[in-house]
C-alpha cells in the first residue's frame, strides 16, 4: 500500500483552497500531483481573519517562519477574545487562551477559585490568567523558553489576526513553489462516473476537462461538488444559532492594535473587531428576522474605530454542516463543508482539522475506502457539534432581555449535550472535556463564568487546601501573574521589534 501518484484537484482558492494545497504539497510531495482551480472573478469571504492557537501547528507543519508570515499578512497577535455586553449591557469578560492559575494535583485551579468566591475571598477570574491580564493591558510576548513551568508565562498561548487575502496569496506562493499547478477559470460542468457516481472530471468554461482521483471542494457556500454534484445534504442548526447574515467592512487604524479580538453584542446579533497592522477588520453578524440590512449597516458603520475603507460587504448563510463532508471521492473544506459563525474564530481551525484528518486517513493507492470515509465524517460531526454547543452557550447564557432577538436566545431550547454541561457546572463547577474536542476545560470555564453561570458549590477535592491557606494561595497567583505581565513589552513594541510589515498598504 502506498499513496501512489494520485491526481488531486482542489476546486476553489481562498483560505481553504490554498491551505489544503500547501499542506498536501508539503506532506505528500512528489507522491501526488496537486492542481488548484480558481477564478479571480469569484470573490472570497472576509476582510480579516482571527484564529486560535492550533494554527501554530499548521504553520509548523509547513515549516514557515513566524516573523515572515506575520509581516507578509499584515498580522498581529491574539491572546484571546473580549466579549462586551453579552451577559448584560455594560458587562465584559475575556476568553483567554493558555492556562489559568495553578492546578493542585487532579484538582483544576478554577475549583479553588469557586471555593474562594463563595467565601468572598477571590478576585475576578480574569486576574488569574496571564493571557487575560496581558490582553487587557495591551502586552504581548511569546512564551519564553527559559522559564520554569511554574512561571505563568510558560502557559501563555497565542494565535494571530491577519488579512485573509494576503494569507491566501502567501500560501499560493508557498504551494506553487512546491509544485502545485494553478488553473484560472470557472467550472462549467461536473462529470460523474456512470457506475460509481464519483466525480470523474470537472469541465472548465474554456472546454478543458480536468480529471482527478480525489477532489477537494473549497468552492464556498455553493458546494459545487459536495452538494451541487453529489447532493450530500445539509443539516440546519439555525434554531440554535439564529444569525443568518453578516456585513463586513475594514476601517482605518486609529490606535495601536489590541492583542485580542473584540466581540460586542448588539440588539440583533454581534459585532467583531479584528486589529491588523494596517487597518481594522469589522463586521456585524445578525438575524434578519429582527433587523433589516440597512439598519444593520447603519449600526456597523456607527460603531467603527475610524473611517470605513469601503462599503459593507454582505454575506448570507445558514449555520450548520454537510451531512457528509467526505462523500465518494470528494472532501469538502471551509464554507463548502458547513458554516459556524466566527464568534470563537473557529473557521480556519475547522479547515485545518479537515486537512489533518484527510492526511491521516488518506486513501492508499487512490482507493476510497468506506471505513476511512465513515471515520472522517464521524470525527467531523463530533468536532462540529462540540463547537456548535460552545457557540450556543454564548447566546443562551445571558441575562439580556432588551430585544426580541435576545429574548429568543435566552429562552430557546438548546442541545441536550450542552444543557447537561451547564447543569453539571452550575451544580459544582465540574466540566469534563469530551475526547479531542477543540475547546478545553479552561475555555468552557471562562465562558460559563463570563456569561453568568456561577456554580452553587465546588468539587470537594478543593478542600485538600486548608481553608486558612486559600486566601494566600489565590493572592499569590494573582500577584505573580500581575508582576510577570508588567515585565512584558506592549503588543505594538513587540511587532515593531520583530515583525513589522515593511509597507503599510490599505
Amino acid at each position: 500500500m502506498s499513496y501512489g501518484i494520485t491526481p488531486i484537484v482542489i476546486v476553489g482558492g481562498g483560505t481553504a483552497g490554498w491551505m489544503a494545497a500547501a499542506a498536501l504539497a508539503r506532506v505528500l510531495g512528489k507522491r501526488a500531483t496537486v492542481r488548484l482551480v480558481e477564478s479571480e472573478d469569484i470573490g472570497t469571504v472576509g476582510v480579516g481573519e482571527a484564529t486560535v492557537p492550533h494554527i501554530k501547528a499548521f504553520n509548523n507543519l509547513l515549516g514557515i517562519n513566524e516573523a515572515d508570515f506575520v509581516m507578509r499578512t499584515q498580522g498581529t497577535f491574539k491572546l484571546g477574545i473580549q466579549f462586551n455586553d453579552w451577559t448584560r449591557p455594560g458587562d465584559s469578560y475575556v476568553h483567554g487562551f493558555g492556562t489559568m492559575g495553578h492546578d493542585l494535583g487532579l484538582t483544576p485551579f478554577h475549583q479553588f477559585w469557586i471555593k474562594g468566591r463563595l467565601a468572598g475571598l477571590a478576585a475576578d477570574l480574569h486576574d488569574y490568567s496571564v493571557n487575560t491580564v496581558a490582553a487587557t493591558r495591551g502586552k504581548f510576548l511569546p512564551a519564553p523558553t527559559d522559564v520554569p513551568a511554574s512561571n505563568p508565562l510558560s502557559g501563555m498561548a497565542y494565535a494571530y489576526h491577519f488579512d485573509a487575502s494576503l494569507y491566501a496569496r502567501y500560501l499560493r506562493e508557498y504551494s506553487e513553489a512546491r509544485g502545485v499547478q494553478r488553473t484560472e477559470g470557472k467550472v462549467r460542468n461536473v462529470e460523474l462516473h456512470p457506475e460509481s457516481g464519483h466525480v470523474a472530471a470537472i469541465v472548465m468554461e474554456d472546454g478543458e476537462r480536468i480529471e482527478g482521483a480525489l477532489f477537494v471542494d473549497c468552492s464556498g457556500f455553493r458546494g459545487l461538488l459536495i452538494e451541487g454534484a453529489l447532493q450530500s445534504g445539509y443539516e440546519d442548526w439555525s434554531q440554535w444559532l439564529p444569525c443568518d447574515r453578516a456585513l463586513a467592512v475594514p476601517c482605518a487604524k486609529v490606535a495601536e492594535p489590541t492583542p485580542y479580538t473584540r466581540s460586542t453584542a448588539r440588539p440583533a446579533g454581534w459585532q467583531w473587531r479584528i486589529p491588523l497592522q494596517h487597518r481594522t477588520g469589522n463586521g456585524y453578524v445578525y438575524c434578519s428576522r429582527y433587523i433589516s440590512d440597512d439598519e444593520a449597516a447603519a449600526t456597523l458603520l456607527a460603531n467603527l474605530d475610524g473611517p470605513a475603507l469601503g462599503d459593507p460587504r454582505p454575506l448570507r448563510f445558514v449555520t450548520g454542516m454537510r451531512k457528509k463532508a467526505w462523500n465518494k471521492n470528494v472532501v469538502a473544506l471551509g464554507l463548502a463543508s458547513g458554516f459556524m459563525e466566527p464568534l470563537e474564530s473557529t473557521s480556519i481551525h475547522m479547515i485545518q482539522a479537515g486537512i489533518s484528518k484527510l492526511l491521516q486517513l488518506f486513501p492508499a493507492d487512490g482507493v476510497m475506502d468506506p471505513l476511512l470515509i465513515d471515520r472522517y465524517n464521524a470525527q467531523t460531526r463530533f468536532e462540529s457539534e462540540r463547537i456548535r454547543d460552545f457557540l450556543v452557550l454564548h447566546y443562551h447564557a445571558t441575562e439580556r432581555a432588551d430585544s426580541p432577538f435576545w429574548d429568543y436566545c435566552r429562552t430557546m431550547a438548546i442541545p441536550a449535550s450542552l444543557q447537561e454541561n451547564i447543569d453539571l457546572f452550575r451544580q459544582s463547577g465540574r466540566f469534563f472535556r469530551n475526547g479531542d474536542e477543540m475547546f478545553g476545560v479552561v475555555s468552557w470555564v471562562q465562558v460559563m463564568i463570563g456569561q453568568g453561570i456561577l456554580p452553587a458549590g465546588y468539587d470537594p477535592l478543593a478542600d485538600q487546601l486548608p481553608d486558612e491557606e486559600l486566601p494566600k494561595f489565590l493572592a499569590s497567583i494573582r500577584d505573580v501573574v500581575s508582576r510577570n505581565v508588567d515585565l512584558l513589552p506592549t503588543h505594538q513594541q513587540f511587532i515593531d521589534r520583530e515583525c513589522r510589515a515593511p509597507t503599510v498598504a490599505v
